[in-house]
């Protein structure tokens, strides 16, 4: 599905490039989005940020949570002191390790979020019923790819204010 809305041959390049511009909108529209649902709850896009990862790979220690995000330690320690405020996060003993802690989501929180980008889930169920198995296959394998290199792009940046 190579559809594209100028009349004519499309060049390489000019995918590539129609691809490059169409992620930096993405990147900006689900930022505005992220603004927006993080605004009706009183919470920053690395709040939320964090609550998406405690979700999917919680519970997690703290440590383990600052390098998924690339945030150092300290700072890591003011988000979670500030999700643990506001109910969205618990912090317990680690059973396998009594010095340490883990992180934990309140679930009967994390359905506020899924509420609220609930518009979205429903408009991505929606997108994705319109390809194929296969033509989701390439667009989920194109999409890691790309997060991959976002990793990696972020820990090749030098040191800040080097």
């Amino acid at each position: 599905m190579s559809q594209v809305d100028s009349p004519g041959p499309v060049q390489r390049g000019e995918l590539d490039q129609a691809i490059r511009e169409t992620m930096r909108d993405l990147a900006v529209r689900l930022s505005l989005l992220t603004q927006q649902v993080g605004g009706r709850l009183d919470l920053k896009g690395t709040d939320l940020d964090c609550l998406d990862l405690i979700d999917r790979y919680g519970p997690i220690g703290p440590g383990a949570l600052a390098r998924r995000t690339g945030l150092h330690p300290a700072t890591m320690t003011g988000i979670i002191d500030r999700l643990e405020r506001g109910g969205w996060i618990t912090r317990e003993r680690d059973p396998n390790d009594r010095r340490a802690i883990t992180i934990r989501l309140i679930r009967s929180r994390s359905k506020e979020i899924l509420r609220l980008f609930g518009g979205m889930n429903a408009e991505m169920a929606r997108i994705c019923a319109s390809y194929t198995d296969d033509e989701l296959a390439v667009i989920a394998g194109f999409l890691h790819r790309v997060a991959d290199a976002a990793s990696t792009a972020a820990r090749e940046l030098p040191p800040a204010g080097a």
